[in-house]
């Protein structure tokens, strides 16, 4: 079994994935010689697809998942972690907004610290985040959500940046409902729910100029499954 499998989701990246995919590589190599990295391809429109069957047969351990019909962000990692082959299970967003320096810390966090999953941080105070005002506001108030209403003691469930252990990642994900953007964040509120180590540790941020997040509509789905989980949360407390 290879050590890494490292999934990149991708959905009209064409202007940036071969950059990303030789920026990961490069990482990776100085971090293990055993990976493999997921090319998550998501019914994209602009010629991704393309690039990312050419990076495949360019590299023995690039593979690439296309979808002729959206999956959405959860669907398209759901889909590349059970094709996966790795003990740590990590994803990253091809914009590479985290800075790379944190993947080994990253990788580390389940692979020698122990953490049944780990994620980088935006909303610590050692974090070093660059966006507009804005997107940070709505996000504060996102992660406050969480934290009230479903209990979460973590900051940040949003960032694109997360490993876990294989074994604790496949008790979690046939549980996690949503497909989309909230997928994150479900997860890893069932894995505080359950008991697992979460790893919360800061990052390098920084917001690239193209951005998949629809901060209206975005806003209102994410808002829509967080009353869902609460009302899940709150018709198991009324059965106990």
């Amino acid at each position: 079994m290879l050590a890494v499998t490292l999934v990149l989701p991708a959905y009209n990246e064409a202007e940036q994935l071969e950059d990303t995919v030789n920026k990961t590589i490069n990482a990776l190599k100085n971090i293990t010689d055993s990976f493999e990295i997921i090319l998550a391809e998501d019914g994209s429109t602009d010629g991704t697809d393309q690039i990312a069957e050419a990076l495949a047969k360019k590299y023995r351990f690039v593979q690439h998942l296309h979808s002729d019909c959206r999956l959405g962000r959860g669907g398209s990692l759901k889909r590349a972690f059970r094709q996966s082959t790795g003990k740590v299970l990590a994803y990253i967003d091809v914009d590479l907004s985290t800075d790379m320096s944190h993947l080994k810390e990253l990788v580390d966090a389940v692979s020698v610290d122990d953490f049944d999953i780990a994620t980088g941080s935006r909303m610590l105070p050692q974090s070093n985040v660059k966006r507009p005002v804005k997107r940070s506001i709505a996000s504060a108030c996102f992660n406050v959500l969480i934290r009230l209403l479903l209990k979460s003691r973590l900051y940040d469930h949003q960032c694109g940046f997360k490993s876990f252990k294989r074994e604790s990642l496949f008790k979690l994900i046939d549980d996690i409902k949503d497909e989309g953007w909230f997928w994150d964040t479900e997860l890893l509120v069932l894995a505080q729910k359950r008991g697992y180590r979460v790893k919360e540790f800061p990052v390098r941020w920084q917001q690239c100029a193209r951005t998949r997040v629809h901060l209206i509509s975005d806003v209102i789905g994410m808002g829509r499954q967080i009353i869902r989980m609460w009302l899940q949360s709150c018709t198991l407390c009324m059965r106990k």
